[in-house]
This record gives structure tokens, C-alpha cells and sequence, in this order.
């Protein structure tokens, strides 16, 4: 199998009244594989909050630089403070390890089970069991493919509602359900946990009874999205740069007047614009036969940036997931790099826009550039390839 790509979120809910969650997510991320470390500190507030803390941060630290599950779990277990009110050093774990062939490990230890979906059917994970450092562990090898979607659960969810609307919790049975039915819809991670999060808080009547944190991981094959935007310095380069942008597989999309003008040339293909305008600050789109998407530039794209800030600050919030969903050409844009992209790849001219220059920058500097350029920086963060060509 091809190497697979991973899109992952997050989301935790405070228990009523505390300022601290007991839960903690920690992720990493490189080229050979993803961890997801989820811990429950016992109890909840600031105590609770320590100790995932650390559970989650050493088991983080450790997985990724090679270290064994014994001695991973012993550091832990000899690491955690004691509550001086219970007399004990507790804190709940999953481990989730991803390689780039698709070959996982899961972890448990006294946690609500991870739940695995595949060709939107829920699957029976098959553990096997030992004690390390006087722990009960729960472990599991399999294999995921594009397609897939792993959640893993603190125990929050699975007891949402109790003593409210349900007197025996939601249960892990009717979460994992819940997942199962999420995943035909073919959404990303963060509307995903962003969904369960909330049904979470409202089978809790917005008043939780413990700390409840949903992390989800969506198995993905190879995306490439290509942007093309900004004529070439040199005019005489206009077919090179539209023949290398056309060439490369996936989505593609020309941000920009002029760019759209040299597409439609250069392929042969008529530009259709249109004045309807979804949203008053951002022009509309236009079409080309060929190309996924077409728009203006950089009111377009500077929304866009936005859009993507926002999301790598708040991900699963039901606002950032409405700013993808408006249909104006900046929301477009957005949603296609953040859910349907896995490698980002950018044609760019670097002829000079008069429109876009800024009289306090060194005049080799256009506005447009700069805008790309933090484009970049912004996929990069959320895990994306990203590779430019400069015309």
C-alpha cells in the first residue's frame, strides 16, 4: 500500500465549573509515523490536570523516541505525584501509533476503548493483555487503510448524561454508533469531534458532569491541490507554467484575474465569469472546464488565510466549521486545503501587480506573494507537503 496520510483532531469539554480539564491530548507528528497519546487524570481540576498532563507528555516523548511500552509505562507510574487525598498516583491512557504504511499499535490502560471504523463499519478490535509495572495493559496490532477512522474517548463520553437525560450514560456502544454513522458522511476529523463533542454537551444539558475529550484520526490516501496564481514575470513563460500546473494530478485552482485569463489562453478552454455574490467582501467565482476552482486573488486568499488561522486555533468549533461552509470562493478554497489535501503544490508568477504593492515595502515584495507565502507557513502547521514553483 502507498504511504497513507493522517488528519487528526481534538476536542476536550471542561466539567462544570472547572477552569482546568482533567483530560490532556497530546500529538505528534513526522515522517515515519502519528502518535495520539489521550489521558484522564483522576479526579478533575488542577490535580486531574497535572497528571494527564504528564502522563500524556512522557508517553509522548518517550514512544517517539523509540522507547519501550515497560519502560514508558514504569517512568509514568514512577513519575506521578501522589494525591495527598486519595493516596494514589492515577491517570488513564490510549496510545495510538501510526506508521506511514498504515501499521498500528494501540495502548490502553482503564480507558473507554478505541473506537475503529472501516468501510463505514464498526470493527472489533482484538487485544491481548499483560501487566507492566503493576498495570493491567491492554494492547492491539492491526492495520488501517484510506478510509478509516480510529476515535479515541476519555471516560466523558461514554457517561454523558447520566443522572440527566440518560440514567446509565450515553455508553460506549451508542458513541461508537454514533462514530459509525458520522463516518459514511465522509467527514473530516474536526467535524467529527466537533459533532460528538457537542452531542457530548448536550446529553449533558451544558452542564457536564466530568471532563470529556473526543480525539479522532482519519486514515487518508494521497491528495495534491494545485494553485495557480500570479502571472510569470516573463510573458513568454505563460504556457510553461499553465503545462507544469496542469500536468500535476489532483484539484486544481487559479486564484486570480489575470491567472485565470493566461488558463483560459493557454488551454483553449472560454473563462465563464459570474456576478453573484455570495458574500459582499469576497468576489465571486468564475469557471474554466478543467479547473476545480476559479478566483479572484488577494481579497480571496487573504479570507482564505483567515480562515485557516482560525482553524488551526479553534478546529472543532462549530463557527470555524460555518466559515468553510458559506460558499463564497475564500470558503471554498479553505475547506478544499484543510479537508481534501494532503500535498499542497503552488504555481506562482512573480510579475508585479501595481494593485498590489505597498509603498513601505521594498518594491520586489508584492502583497500577493506575501499572502502566499503565509499560506504556506499556515499548511505546513496543520501537517500539510507543500512545495513551490516560482515563474
Amino acid at each position: 500500500m502507498d504511504k497513507i496520510y493522517i488528519d487528526a483532531a481534538y476536542k476536550s469539554i471542561n466539567k462544570y465549573t472547572e477552569e482546568l480539564c482533567g483530560d490532556r491530548v497530546e500529538i505528534v507528528r513526522n515522517d515515519d509515523r502519528y502518535i495520539v497519546v489521550l489521558s484522564d487524570g483522576l479526579g478533575s481540576g488542577v490535580k486531574a490536570n497535572i497528571l494527564s498532563t504528564l502522563t500524556s507528555k512522557i508517553i509522548s516523548t518517550m514512544m517517539d523516541e523509540g522507547a519501550s511500552l515497560e519502560d514508558t509505562v514504569d517512568t509514568v507510574v514512577k513519575t506521578l505525584p501522589v494525591c495527598s487525598v486519595r493516596k494514589v498516583a492515577y491517570s488513564t491512557f490510549a496510545i495510538l501509533q501510526i506508521s506511514s504504511s498504515g501499521e498500528t499499535y494501540l495502548v490502553e490502560f482503564d480507558c473507554p476503548g478505541c473506537v475503529f471504523v472501516h468501510n463505514g463499519k464498526l470493527q472489533k478490535i482484538e487485544y491481548s493483555e499483560r501487566t507492566i509495572s503493576g498495570k493491567k495493559i491492554k494492547e492491539a496490532n492491526f492495520k488501517v487503510c484510506p478510509g478509516d477512522i480510529l476515535t479515541l474517548m476519555s471516560d466523558g463520553v461514554v457517561y454523558a448524561g447520566i443522572g440527566a437525560l440518560m440514567s446509565l450514560g450515553w455508553t460506549w456502544e451508542n458513541a461508537s454508533s454514533y462514530i459509525e454513522n458520522k463516518s459514511r458522511e465522509k467527514l473530516s476529523a474536526a467535524r467529527i469531534t466537533g459533532a460528538l463533542s457537542d452531542t457530548c454537551g448536550q446529553l449533558y444539558l451544558n452542564k457536564p458532569g466530568d471532563d470529556t475529550t473526543v480525539a479522532t484520526v482519519r486514515i487518508l490516501e494521497r491528495m495534491d491541490v494545485s494553485i495557480l496564481s500570479g502571472p510569470p514575470i516573463n510573458s513568454d513563460d505563460d504556457a510553461r507554467m499553465v503545462i507544469d500546473f496542469m500536468s500535476v494530478a489532483g484539484r486544481k485552482i487559479v486564484c486570480g484575474g489575470t491567472s485565470a485569463n493566461i488558463v483560459s489562453r493557454e488551454t483553449g478552454e472560454p473563462l465563464i465569469p459570474s456576478i453573484v455574490y455570495t458574500t459582499p467582501d469576497i468576489p465571486p467565482v468564475a469557471e474554466i472546464r478543467g479547473i476545480d476552482l476559479v478566483t479572484e486573488g488577494v481579497f480571496t486568499l487573504k479570507k482564505t488565510v483567515e480562515i485557516l488561522k482560525r482553524y488551526i486555533a479553534e478546529p472543532t468549533e462549530k463557527e470555524t466549521i460555518l466559515m468553510m461552509d458559506v460558499g463564497n470562493g475564500a470558503s471554498e478554497l479553505a475547506k478544499i486545503l484543510i479537508e481534501e489535501c494532503t500535498h499542497l503544490n503552488l504555481f506562482i508568477g512573480t510579475k508585479l501587480n501595481p494593485a498590489h504593492q505597498n509603498s513601505e515595502l521594498p518594491v520586489d515584495i508584492s502583497i500577493k506573494l506575501l499572502i502566499l507565502d503565509e499560506l504556506c507557513i499556515l499548511m505546513e502547521k496543520i501537517g500539510r507537503k507543500v512545495t513551490k514553483r516560482y515563474y
